[in-house]
């Protein structure tokens, strides 16, 4: 895995992937301390950074390979991305989502042309599904991080964040990234490291699924007791990727974990301020920043890696704190 893949991936992503802004509101600044830039990665196609991943899987493939057709387990972000990538092919698509799944996202993803198997995921096994659907139908499986062609595509969030740094004159910051399995954080570390090495990326979890922050600090692969209890549903995996934390583990600094309350505060504040839609797992970096804890400097630079929000959830969020 290395910067040569993420820059091949970002010329099979050019026309189709958006070149996301880099926002800044002197309101958000003024919380935080310090200046806080979003890279809006919620206005990315199909609502989050996913697409990115998808897109370079699928345009990777051997041409045989794209006609029978790709599969992927998804709780709703990586399931839209590869949705509308495989679309974009023609090719058949199956998404194996969890039943406790935002509707909205399970209604999109079949919007896009995707058969959907619901599993539970306090239950089932995705992993094991995915291996059955793949062996039986004689599909691709396109994993959601540790899969080198989907991590090359969330790489390009880095080199455009390289790029947007430069031109606002930022050359040293704390770079905030939502972390689930570690596909988005890993690949802008790469990114960064090759681009702008005075960019460090934090990862940021939800508290209680905090498992990527925990390895960091131990040196090795710990995992959650559960995948279940938060509302930030985007980012909760069991463990990061073996291929994800090998990388993170060598490029980033300290994880960071904030609460679902302070969640949901970051996404009324990013609604607020900057007119943008966040979920929360989305906003658990944008959350981070706004708290401040362990971040110095004069400048930190936030991924809102998604906005497939809920409804009512927005509603409520924007009722108690914007």
């Amino acid at each position: 895995m290395n910067i040569d893949m993420i820059r091949a991936a970002e010329v099979r992503l050019t026309g189709q992937a958006r070149r996301t802004p880099l926002l800044n509101s002197p309101a958000l600044d003024e919380i935080a301390g310090r200046r806080v830039w979003v890279k809006a990665e919620c206005l990315q196609r199909t609502g989050s950074f996913k697409f990115r991943g998808g897109w370079s899987a699928v345009s990777a493939l051997p041409p045989e390979a794209r006609a029978r057709g790709v599969v992927a387990y998804s709780s709703g972000n990586h399931a839209q991305g590869v949705a509308l990538a495989a679309r974009g092919h023609g090719a058949p698509c199956v998404i194996i989502m969890p039943r406790d799944a935002p509707a909205v996202k399970i209604a999109n993803t079949r919007a896009l042309g995707a058969e959907v198997i619901l599993y539970d995921r306090a239950t089932e096994d995705r992993d094991q599904i995915g291996a059955q659907v793949s062996a039986g139908r004689g599909l691709t499986l396109i994993r959601p991080f540790d899969e080198p062609l989907v991590i090359a595509g969330q790489g390009t969030t880095g080199l455009e964040i390289a790029a947007q740094a430069a031109e606002a004159g930022v050359s040293e910051a704390d770079v905030l990234v939502p972390c689930g399995g570690g596909g988005l954080s890993s690949g802008i570390a790469l990114a960064l490291g090759a681009e702008a090495p005075g960019l460090r990326v934090r990862t940021a979890e939800p508290q209680g699924f905090d498992d990527v922050a925990r390895s960091l600090a131990s040196g090795m692969i710990e995992r959650n007791a559960a995948l279940t209890g938060s509302i930030c549903d985007a980012i909760l995996t069991q463990q990061p990727g073996t291929l994800t934390f090998q990388i993170l583990h060598r490029l980033c600094g300290p994880g960071l974990a904030v609460s679902d309350e302070a969640c949901l505060r970051a996404l009324a504040l990013a609604f607020s301020h900057l007119r943008i839609v966040i979920e929360p797992g989305g906003a658990v970096a944008l959350a981070a920043a706004l708290a401040g804890e362990g971040i110095a400097g004069e400048d930190v630079i936030v991924v809102a890696s998604g906005g497939n929000v809920d409804r009512d959830m927005f509603i409520d969020a924007l009722k108690r704190f914007a």
